[in-house]
């Protein structure tokens, strides 16, 4: 799966709209195999983003957890330490 899709489910704060565009986005993209689709494709590639960013906030709204939230700040630390192990 593509690096880029982050988790989406249980944060403090949810998940922004902007966020569950920028996942399907991203998902979209790795299915088409298009970075930016063209004038013919267009439509249909807009389309699919937007039903997959809807059905993607449904199921974030559906889900539930006995777990706290995770801290988005902790959880960008740790993905820069293992970004640094990675790439150092």
């Amino acid at each position: 799966m593509c690096r880029n899709i982050r988790t989406l489910f249980n944060f403090d704060p949810p998940a922004s709209e902007d966020e569950v565009h920028a996942a399907s986005l991203q998902f979209v993209r790795k299915v088409s195999g298009f970075n930016k689709p063209s004038k013919a494709n267009e439509q249909a590639f807009d389309r699919a983003t937007n039903e997959v960013a809807d059905v993607v906030q449904r199921l974030l709204n559906s889900l539930e957890t006995n777990a706290p939230p995770k801290d988005r700040e902790a959880e960008a630390a740790k993905r820069r330490a293992r970004a640094a192990k990675r790439f150092a």
